[in-house]
């Protein structure tokens, strides 16, 4: 690699792919500071298991609107300028509740309307960070399977560092000031992605296309669903993530917070079996991204998926102790490091360039549709029926859920490898159609 932005004699550039493994290995780490953090200072503040399990449906409803409807605007508006935006507004947004909290001037309301800003900026720049993988792979001559397990990776990897610092400096400084790192972590994001994407055809606005009307945007929007819509496999995935990433976020942030809280000694057990979880989903991930490629994918991911969520939650219901959730974390960490990169490469392979802004867009609504009500239900069934019965009642559904790819013939399209057309080139068309497709930005564990 020569000192020229990274090209090589072969023209390979690594520079760009380089740059967004970073600033999503920062934003990530930042939002592990938010995942202990939050939910800390609304229990801290509030007393309110159920008032805490509102603010996280406030941070997580924007997230799901903003999908919805955001596919569109991110090719119009440009990756990188959309990923800068992102960046500097969900950063504003967090510096200002400590900082309002300090000048005693933070209501309830004003926590639950930050972290609705927050969430609604938050997953337009991860979709423009995501869907850039691809073309920044081929750029780096970086292989894709490759380049997807690459990318979980390194999220993993930062989340297991976020979440373990996030555990240590709520203990010590307190949960306020952990929200203005995050806000510093978004910043160092929003200038790597200034500076690192400079040039990149792939990152700048797309401007071949008619001019954004909103008739054009209309027609945009239903291509994206049309073509989610359109995939039984893809369908099938964004309803199991869909699920799965609720009762998800019911343990993050209500759940975990709690039995630390109660039974665990506090913040810092909670940020140990986080990072635990993380750096196991790492190792996972980057086994996969070595040797995932010889074995069937469904498989794998089925029994990844039914190690990843019900025994966690099995566990805490019958234990007031860290090591047996450690050992718990480890495993479900290694089962959840292999579904990302399964899922992203499945939707990589699947979608055409053209198309993937608006098709993770679409998924990424699909598959966060539940979270908004993750939180919030859990917080009010907490209240009304006890931790444990909710943790045992969480863990049944939960595996039920994931035994979804052993029972649907669907499925068996995780180990189909695309043909030189389809589905991959087909076009979407420009009217509604059937029914969706893949987990866009992507269902993320």
């Amino acid at each position: 690699m020569s000192a020229a932005g990274g090209v090589t004699a072969q023209g390979t550039d690594r520079t760009p792919l380089f740059t967004v493994l970073t600033a999503n290995a920062i934003s990530i780490a930042g939002n592990s500071l938010t995942l202990i953090g939050v939910p800390w200072f609304a229990l801290e503040t509030t007393g309110s298991p159920g008032k805490a399990g509102f603010v996280a449906f406030c941070a997580a409803l924007p997230v799901v609107l903003s999908a919805i409807a955001g596919g569109p605007v991110v090719d119009r508006i440009g990756r990188r300028r959309v990923g800068i935006a992102s960046d500097v507004v969900c950063g504003l947004a967090l510096a200002a509740i400590p900082l309002l909290h300090h000048a005693g001037a933070l209501s309830y309301g004003t926590l639950c309307a930050l972290m609705g800003l927050n969430g609604l900026f938050h997953a337009p720049g991860e979709t423009a960070r995501y869907v850039l993988v691809p073309d920044l792979a081929a750029r780096a001559g970086t292989p894709l399977a490759r380049a997807a397990s690459l990318y979980d990776a390194v999220s993993r990897g930062a989340r297991m560092g976020g979440a373990a610092l996030a555990g240590v400096l709520v203990a010590v400084v307190g949960a306020d000031t952990v929200l203005l790192f995050d806000a510093a972590t978004f910043g160092v994001s929003a200038a790597l992605t200034a500076a690192g994407l400079r040039g990149v055809a792939a990152a700048a606005p797309r401007r071949d296309g008619p001019p954004l009307s909103p008739e054009r945007y209309r027609a945009d929007l239903r291509e994206g669903y049309a073509y989610l819509f359109g995939d039984r496999l893809m369908l099938g995935i964004m309803l199991m993530v869909m699920v799965t990433n609720g009762l998800a976020l019911s343990w993050s942030s209500v759940l975990l917070p709690l039995h630390a809280r109660e039974h665990l000694g506090g913040p810092a057990a909670q940020g140990l079996l986080v990072a635990v979880f993380a750096g196991c989903a790492l190792t996972g991930a980057l086994l996969y991204g070595a040797v995932g490629h010889r074995f069937p994918r469904r498989w794998i991911f089925t029994v990844g998926f039914v190690l990843t969520g019900a025994p966690l939650f099995v566990t805490a219901a019958l234990t007031g102790t860290v090591a047996p959730l450690l050992v718990v974390a480890v495993t479900a960490g290694l089962g959840a490091g292999v579904l990302n990169p399964i899922l992203t490469t499945v939707m990589y392979e699947r979608v055409p360039e053209e198309l993937r802004s608006r098709v993770a867009g679409a998924s990424t609504a699909g598959v966060l549709m539940a979270t908004p009500l993750g939180g919030l239900v859990t917080g009010l069934v907490v209240e009304r029926a006890g931790l444990t019965a909710t943790l045992l009642g969480v863990a049944a559904l939960y595996f039920l859920v994931t035994l979804a790819p052993a029972v649907f013939p669907a499925w068996r399209g995780l180990d189909a490898k695309p043909a030189a057309g389809p589905p991959a080139s087909r076009t979407a068309p420009s009217t509604p159609a059937p029914a969706p497709g893949p987990a866009g930005t992507p269902p993320r564990r």
